[in-house]
């Protein structure tokens, strides 16, 4: 029986009004959930309940989804304060500079700490000099210089008086030199005088002046203790100065950070270090004044501020996006100052990176702009391994430099990694990678679509809501809402389906926006969502228009009334970019004597891909099946698709090749006003293809092109009617019955409508009856084969 035209119901599933209660998103609460995509819901709830570690996201699923907007939707309404969520500082260690220490805070304490530093700090800038500039300090320390001095002179004099009474007399020239010079009466002896001198007054004086130096050197060393003694009183003065200054201020921060015992060792160390290098704030030096401006740091001494690397003030799990995962931007860096052509650099120049930023917390990354950068997955891996992170320069990664540089403390890390990514990417790295299921247990599966149902409905206009909120666009009414979802179920290719591709859906948005704005409109409507669809699929149909352009003059050969013998309108999509169009291909065939080979012209000259060889093989098998069961065929056929000079792939065309070769063989012209699209099996099923609404579309604007006559339409599987969103123009010719839609499951309801006569039932002998399709076929390899032999009889009588 030949099937009926589909009713125009079936061929779009309009919004039923009574579906939505709602007049406008205006009043519709946005959506705070992942709409459609419980599985990688609760595949993100499960990581992040899990507190061991290895448990990080990988989400799998096309760009579009809105996959980061989703998860950073859902984490910020699901985190919460933990104890996870710390600030960290670096400072100075002064035992060993090169190793900075860490400092753990609690949320919000580090630039309270960082503050109340730099107070004591300006506080002793001015104070210290203060206490050393004094008529008290310098009563103690002059006292302490002239006792030093009494001493040393009294105990010279006493050595003076001693070379005197031998005739020799001591003069001290600069501290630790002496000078022992033999004397002539008053005056010291001259060389021409003590050459006077007979030998044993001349052996007199050097013995005594032997045994001088002897009891001088003893001196001086007694004199270089006390000048040590006084060296130590002296900084027990400025010790015992410095700490009146510095005690109770430091103490008042000890009793502040009581409770943090690592502020509490560090400020220990810094009442240390204060005392030992007092002279910072002494001397007049405009070094570090110098190095902090070219820092864009405060004016103090630099040893002792404090690097705040991470702040958290609410105590919230940070939740961070890093747009552009390089090594430095996402394991942190040293940065340089250059100080009188001196590259120069200390803990105060530490920065953090994004796993600083994100510790305690959640860290959502690109997976391919990971992989693109050098060194930083293996560094990712290696800090989730050792949960510690290392800010390491990437010189030293890459080996090339030698320069000395910091070793920062490592910071302990408890961070959860969310990388996007798509399928490919994620097998890749199963398969290539050892260490990636154990660092990323969790694959969070995101769908492309979601059932149509009404409170799914209900749920989409909810996200449509969001995405109003979001993006801050006028609202749209019931009807624009309507269209929308509509639009969605067409980009899903499903009746049943909504489309969960919000790149697809806000960009619909914003266009409908822009023209409901240029029409001076306070809300969306569903005029301007028809707009805003049309305006986008002019801006893409350049192409298209000039595909087109081949049909109306006439380069493209294209017939769509009448009927021709072994030749028949298929349909393809052609994808440019972003552009999806269907486009009508002509197929012929032509048949003669032979031995029952199928010739596909597109694989013999390689133009032919795997998936139609596939096609064009299998019906070749059913046309051997129908035919040749008790005897060979004695007539082979050839097949190309016309006007075709690129690759031809799928197996969509392959009811439309299996109409064009049953015409050829049976010499029955098979209409031109049907286009065809359709797979089939072994067993003559019609299976369904992709694209179908392009193809039922393309083929209407082509028959627009050349010329209707009211007959024009389409045969498309049975199994595809759920796909049909067709546009409106085609919803009004198939409403007016100017164009028809068919669907068929079986290839021979194909025939009956391409033919206008049916394909035929074989009987117990295998006989088809005489005037359908496969009987026409069967008594014409009947009357072949009758010839075959009356030519092999009439040989042989001759010979």
């Amino acid at each position: 029986m030949k099937p009926s035209p589909l009713s125009p119901r079936k061929l779009y599933a309009q919004c039923n009004t009574s579906d939505f209660s709602f007049q406008s998103t205006k009043t519709l609460q946005p959506l705070d959930e992942i709409i459609g995509q419980a599985r990688a819901q609760d595949a993100l709830k499960f990581a992040m309940a899990m507190p061991s570690s290895g448990y990080n996201i990988y989400a799998v699923g096309p760009s579009g989804l809105g996959k980061r907007t989703m998860m950073l939707r859902y984490l910020r309404q699901h985190v919460d304060a933990h104890d996870g969520v710390v600030d960290w500082c670096y400072v100075n260690n002064f035992d060993d500079i090169r190793q900075p220490r860490v400092l753990k805070l609690p949320a919000g304490l580090g630039i309270q700490f960082k503050k109340d530093v730099e107070k004591l700090m300006f506080r002793l800038v001015k104070a210290i000099p203060q206490a050393f500039d004094n008529d008290s300090y310098y009563e103690r320390s002059e006292q302490l210089k002239n006792e030093l001095a009494d001493k040393q002179e009294k105990q010279l004099l006493q050595v003076s008086k001693q070379a005197q009474k031998k005739g020799v007399n001591l003069t001290v020239t600069t501290p630790g030199g002496y000078r022992l010079v033999a004397m002539n009466g008053e005056e010291p002896h001259t060389a021409e005088t003590f050459s006077e001198l007979t030998a044993d007054e001349q052996q007199h004086f050097e013995d005594t002046i032997n045994k001088l130096e002897k009891k001088l050197r003893g001196t001086l060393r007694k004199l270089a203790n006390w000048e040590q003694d006084y060296l130590d009183k002296q900084q027990q003065l400025n010790e015992e100065v410095t700490l009146a200054v510095t005690g109770h201020l430091i103490d008042d921060l000890e009793a502040k950070y009581e409770e943090q015992k690592n502020v509490i060792g560090f400020l220990e160390t810094m009442r240390k270090d204060l005392v030992d290098n007092v002279d910072i704030f002494l001397e007049d030096n405009d070094e570090h004044a110098t190095i902090a401006y070219a820092s864009l740091d405060k004016k103090m001494p630099r040893r002792y501020q404090v690097n705040v690397l991470v702040n958290r003030k609410d105590g919230l799990a940070p939740i961070v996006v890093e747009d552009n995962p390089n090594y430095h931007n996402l394991f942190g860096y040293v940065e340089n100052v250059t100080y009188k052509g001196t590259v120069f650099t200390d803990f105060s120049l530490i920065r953090a990176g994004s796993l600083h930023k994100a510790n305690g917390g959640y860290l959502l990354m690109d997976a391919i702009k990971v992989l693109e950068q050098p060194f930083v997955w293996d560094g990712l891996k290696r800090a989730l391994r050792s949960s510690s992170m290392a800010i390491n320069a990437l010189e030293r990664e890459m080996t090339l430099s030698g320069t000395i540089s910091l070793e920062p403390e490592h910071i302990p890390l408890n961070v959860k990694i969310i990388l996007f990514g798509d399928r490919e990417t994620y097998l890749l790295l199963q398969q290539y990678d050892s260490e990636f299921q154990e660092l990323f247990k969790v694959t969070a599966d995101f769908e492309g679509e979601m059932a149509r149902t009404p409170e799914n409905q209900v749920l989409y206009a909810k996200f449509i809501s969001s995405l109003v909120h979001e993006k801050g666009l006028r609202h749209c009414d019931k009807k624009a809402v309507m269209k929308i979802i509509e639009h969605s179920s067409r980009i899903a290719e499903d009746q049943n389906k909504l489309s969960l591709h919000a790149a697809d859906i806000a960009n619909l948005l914003r266009e409908s926006d822009y023209w409901a704005e240029k029409q001076d409109s306070k809300q969306i409507k569903s005029e301007h969502v028809i707009k805003a669809l049309d305006s986008a699929k002019h801006r893409s149909s350049r192409i298209r228009d000039q595909i087109y352009e081949g049909v109306e003059n006439g380069s493209t050969l294209l017939t769509v009334s009448g009927a021709v013998v072994g030749q028949v309108n298929a349909l393809s999509v052609l994808t440019t970019g972003d552009s999806e169009f269907g486009i009508v291909s002509r197929i012929t065939a032509v048949a003669r004597y032979g031995d029952g080979d199928v010739i596909d012209i597109e694989r013999d000259v390689k133009l032919g891909g795997t998936i139609h060889s596939k096609g064009v093989l299998i019906l070749s098998s059913y046309l051997a099946h129908l035919f040749g069961q008790t005897d060979h065929l004695t007539l082979s056929a050839s097949i190309t698709f016309e006007q075709s000079y690129g690759e031809v792939d799928g197996d969509s065309a392959t009811i439309a090749e299996f109409c064009t070769l049953l015409s050829a063989m049976s010499g029955l012209p098979v209409r031109q006003d049907i286009a065809v699209t359709g797979s089939m099996n072994q067993k003559g099923e019609v299976q369904p293809v992709g694209g179908v609404n392009q193809k039922i579309e393309g083929f209407y604007d082509t028959c627009m092109i050349l010329g209707a006559d009211n007959t024009q339409g389409v045969i498309m599987p049975e199994t595809n009617v759920h796909n049909l969103m067709l546009k409106q123009d085609v919803l009004d010719a198939a409403a007016k019955k100017t164009f028809s839609v068919y669907s068929v499951s079986h290839v021979n309801e194909a025939i009956a409508l391409m033919f206008g006569k049916p394909a035929g039932e074989p009987n117990t002998d295998g006989k088809f009856p005489p005037r359908s399709v496969f009987g026409t076929i069967q008594q014409r390899l009947a009357k072949l084969k009758e010839t075959d032999k009356d030519s092999e009889g009439g040989a042989k009588s001759k010979s």
